[in-house]
């Protein structure tokens, strides 16, 4: 890996948190391929929000739409060519986490099998717009590799950087983090799993309601919070972040600025 970007692809606002934002990351490898784990929300989402996303949908939800806060847009701004973006891992399949593959239509998808599989099954909270470009799908099945004592699950891209599948399932039914190491430091991003830190600390706290009604199955989401719970006790080396978090993703933005 030759450098990490962190990117904010996605502005929500709802009653109990007008910064809600989209934590993407970009891994620039040596050969200067790119990686993009989940993708925001893309151009054609702003071009055509009534055709991609639905007025419905983008009112219930709170988006607030912004080209400049495309992935497309923002690695343009830092200097790469989109074209290289050769790898979509995804940690699930909302629509706020897919509107950007569309963007990069050479690159390859990877995702939990289960995931797909939800997606294909017509659950209703799943955009099947985002893939109407009919993008290469690699699926993910159960492993028995562990990784900090948790199922991972291998991705193929051919590339240097290794990168894993953790498993989270509840707030979707193949809900994976995402693992992988730079400089020797594991990095462990978490995706839905939880919307706020907060709710790791707080289990009152208001955004858990909006979680749990937002799963496919909350025992299961719950299961997911106490193994990060976990893994944070037991491994603080470990750098953990999820998708929404915007105090979370203030850390990074001086990163961005040095590497």
């Amino acid at each position: 890996m030759k450098r990490i970007f962190h990117l904010n692809c996605v502005k929500i606002v709802i009653p109990i948190n007008d910064n809600v934002i989209g934590h993407c990351l970009l891994i620039e490898e040596n050969n200067g391929d790119l990686i993009l784990i989940d993708t925001g929300i893309g151009v054609q989402d702003i071009e055509s929000p009534d055709k991609r996303l639905g007025e419905e949908l983008i009112k219930a939800v709170g988006f607030q739409l912004d080209m400049e806060l495309t992935a497309l847009n923002q690695i343009r701004q830092l200097g790469l060519d989109p074209g290289r973006v050769k790898h979509c891992i995804l940690s699930h399949l909302d629509p706020d986490h897919t509107g950007g593959i569309a963007d990069f239509p050479q690159a390859k998808v990877h995702v939990a099998k289960e995931e797909y599989q939800n997606f294909e099954s017509g659950n209703p909270r799943y955009l099947k717009e985002h893939l109407a470009h009919h993008p290469e799908i690699l699926e993910y099945s159960s492993s028995d590799e562990q990784w900090f004592g948790l199922e991972a699950r291998r991705i193929h891209t051919q590339l240097e950087t290794e990168i894993l599948l953790i498993p989270l399932f509840g707030h979707t039914f193949g809900h994976c983090g995402i693992a992988f190491q730079r400089n020797e430091k594991w990095i462990f991003y978490t995706g839905d799993a939880y919307y706020l830190r907060l709710e790791l600390e707080d289990e009152q706290h208001p955004v858990n309601q909006l979680a749990a009604a937002r799963a496919d199955d909350n025992t299961k989401r719950l299961e997911s919070i106490r193994k990060i719970k976990t893994l944070m006790k037991d491994h603080p080396e470990i750098e953990i972040f999820g998708y929404h978090d915007a105090k979370e993703f203030s850390k990074f933005i001086t990163e961005n600025q040095s590497v």
